[in-house]
């Protein structure tokens, strides 16, 4: 999303060459996190969406079923205390292992927040590198060709808000095709 160290393409980089004034990033999303960011047109836009409640909702396929279906993790992330919502869409095998898809959203916004509660939670996401099951996405790249983190942040909902969304807004994004292969019934 943004510019760093060891970083030679990001998304601010790229749209500050192609937008006059610089655009500004309202929200970011872990690398390999595909679907929908918000960006302001202007500083001052952008120190206003952190007061309004927006709803962000993604789409993970993760290892295992979590139990029950739906729920929250409430665990703490080190100091931080944390919470990720989650509902069972669906769930299925691939190459013999339990696999499921799940709708997610944020109660607080941590870092790495969903791939570390999933994780904890012994559903990780299939294709994470750093949290994941790694001999089964190893196992996945051989035999299904995973290459990607399967987390999407699939829908944003902004609240009417005077002076900055007056209609609101009510954005989906739909999931790339590499996720087609690993989408449970």
């Amino acid at each position: 999303m943004q510019g760093g160290k060891d970083i030679k393409i990001s998304l601010d980089s790229i749209l500050s060459e192609k937008i006059e004034p610089r655009p500004f990033l309202v929200h970011r999303l872990d690398r390999d996190t595909s679907g929908i960011i918000l960006v302001a047109k202007t500083k001052e836009a952008a120190a206003l969406f952190p007061k309004v409640l927006i709803e962000k909702q993604y789409l993970a396929v993760c290892s295992g079923t979590p139990q029950p279906p739906r729920g929250i993790i409430d665990l703490n992330l080190g100091e931080q205390k944390s919470k990720t919502f989650y509902r069972l869409i669906s769930g299925g095998t691939i190459e013999k292992n339990p696999v499921s898809l799940l709708e997610l959203e944020l109660g607080t916004g941590r870092m790495h927040q969903i791939r570390r509660h999933l994780a904890m939670k012994n559903c990780p996401i299939l294709g994470d590198d750093k949290y994941g099951d790694f001999p089964l996405n190893k196992t996945l790249r051989k035999t299904t060709g995973l290459k990607y983190l399967l987390l999407h942040a699939s829908r944003l909902v902004i609240p009417p808000s005077p002076g900055l969304v007056p209609d609101g807004l009510n954005l989906t994004a739909p999931l790339p095709e590499y996720f087609a292969n690993f989408l449970p019934p």
